[in-house]
């Protein structure tokens, strides 16, 4: 699924405008990765993940959440009132509930039938993309089906900075298996004077370098936003070698002048920026390797 780089106008809220782009998706039952309909874990439970962010030091995070549609709500509000940053499980969906956020099924049919085809072949050991194996319609980098996620970047005129990143995780995964998506510094990670980074794709292979808190750290170091997303996707590619072929991981950055920064190892990463004028263009990110 896309990603989204929005230089937001100025006079509004940071925080409102990307929980806003969140939960689209969130509630999209036709998107699969994300939210409601999202694939289940390996037991046939849906459980998603969230993080919310803002250059000020704000962060409230959300991982294996059930039964509620929009985690990166839940998550803002972990931010804005309780002392913590990152609830999880049963302790997480216990939070939305008594916040007041509905108690909804998240498994559709369309992903049940997924799950129950998956099953058949199933091999209960964690294995890089099994979660597609034998599905129609095949897997595409960066495409529904390969762990995708979304995650969105948004600034001020004057260059303020805020970042919100929510996805089902890894279809068919093991029950508990968080992911780099609701991890500060690994899927998201904004900082004032700086820019902001998410990434998507297989969230372990981020996970291992801190991937959005290196692009930013290159970005502070004189980067520019696309120089720190070729840096970190060529580290990974050096770092794990033959254990990612086949893998997809993708960097979007948005520094605090209002630039974008755009990499993957695969083809196939989409996302768009949007300006202050409100006009979006819809991009593929340059990989590393071909398809």
């Amino acid at each position: 699924m896309p990603r989204h780089s929005h230089d937001f106008a100025a006079g509004g809220s940071l925080i409102d405008a990307v929980e806003a782009g969140a939960m689209v998706p969130e509630a999209d039952p036709t998107n699969h990765s994300v939210g409601y309909s999202g694939y289940p874990d390996r037991d046939g439970h849906v459980t998603l993940d969230a993080v919310i962010m803002d250059d000020a030091g704000g962060v409230g995070a959300v991982a294996a959440l059930e039964d509620t549609v929009h985690a990166i709500s839940v998550a803002r509000r972990v931010m804005e009132r309780t002392p913590h940053t990152f609830l999880v499980g049963e302790g997480a969906t216990r939070f939305a509930r008594d916040q007041g956020f509905p108690q909804q099924s998240l498994l559709t049919p369309d992903s049940e039938k997924a799950w129950r085809e998956w099953l058949k072949t199933a091999k209960y050991q964690p294995e890089a993309n099994s979660e597609v194996r034998g599905l129609k319609p095949a897997r595409t980098p960066g495409g529904a089906l390969d762990h995708d996620t979304i995650g969105l970047l948004a600034r001020t005129a004057d260059g303020r900075m805020a970042g919100a990143c929510t996805t089902s995780g890894m279809a068919f995964k093991m029950r508990g298996r968080v992911g780099d998506s609701p991890q500060v510094g690994s899927g998201l990670y904004v900082e004032a004077g700086v820019g902001g980074a998410t990434s998507t794709g297989l969230g372990e292979e981020v996970t291992r370098v801190a991937g959005s808190a290196r692009v930013v750290a290159s970005m502070r170091g004189g980067a520019t936003a696309q120089q720190a997303c070729e840096e970190v996707v060529r580290h990974i590619a050096k770092l794990r070698g033959d254990a990612i072929r086949g893998v997809q991981v993708g960097f979007l950055a948005l520094d605090n002048k209002g630039n974008v920064g755009a990499f993957c190892l695969l083809p196939g990463f989409t996302y768009a920026v949007t300006d202050a004028a409100g006009r979006t263009t819809v991009l593929k990110a340059a990989s590393l390797f071909k398809a």
